[in-house]
């Protein structure tokens, strides 16, 4: 999926905090936007889906870390805890798309997310049949919309900027590749 989907779907995790503790919804938000496409950073360093991605490590560092917050909100937790919780997430939905392949439309490749504790690979499931492809697009769409409703200033900017260069990315997808000569 998309960095965009991950960071759509982290921010709509964090929507009920507007109501709940206000005053720490934006911190949560930028929290879970930064666990959202952190995993991804392996796109650049390392093994893809291997080097940072951790669904295992990301989902209990979110529950012992989200434990710590519900105890003491503050801003350093609570961001953290979404941090992780939206990391966790990232990684354990990529499970449920394409393999980590250039062309993912070819299936040819057997490696979704890499589980460390079990030392293997998890195979993909084509849920989503690649990043960018419009069933892709659409789940940006959908989770984008509660962030949007809910939030103002450079919260809602990143949203509308994400929502952007998902469409753009969605409409050149598949051509980017020989584009890039890979």
């Amino acid at each position: 999926m998309m960095a965009t989907t991950h960071a759509a779907v982290g921010l709509t995790l964090v929507v009920p905090l507007v109501w709940v503790a206000p005053e720490l919804a934006a911190v949560a938000a930028i929290g879970a936007l930064a666990g959202g496409v952190f995993p991804d950073v392996d796109l650049f360093v390392g093994v893809h889906r291997k080097t940072l991605h951790f669904p295992v490590y990301y989902t209990l560092a979110a529950g012992l870390v989200g434990l710590v917050a519900v105890v003491t909100p503050t801003a350093l937790t609570v961001a953290l805890a979404f941090f992780f919780l939206s990391a966790g997430l990232h990684s354990i939905t990529d499970w449920f798309g394409a393999g980590d392949e250039l062309r993912p439309w070819n299936r040819t490749s057997d490696r979704a997310v890499y589980v460390h504790p079990a030392k293997r690979w998890l195979r993909p499931r084509y849920l989503v049949r690649y990043d960018g492809a419009p069933e892709d697009l659409g789940l940006t769409l959908l989770f984008a919309v509660p962030p949007l409703l809910v939030f103002d200033g450079g919260i809602r900017l990143a949203v509308a900027v994400g929502v952007a260069v998902a469409v753009f990315y969605t409409g050149f997808r598949k051509r980017m590749p020989d584009w890039f000569g890979i």
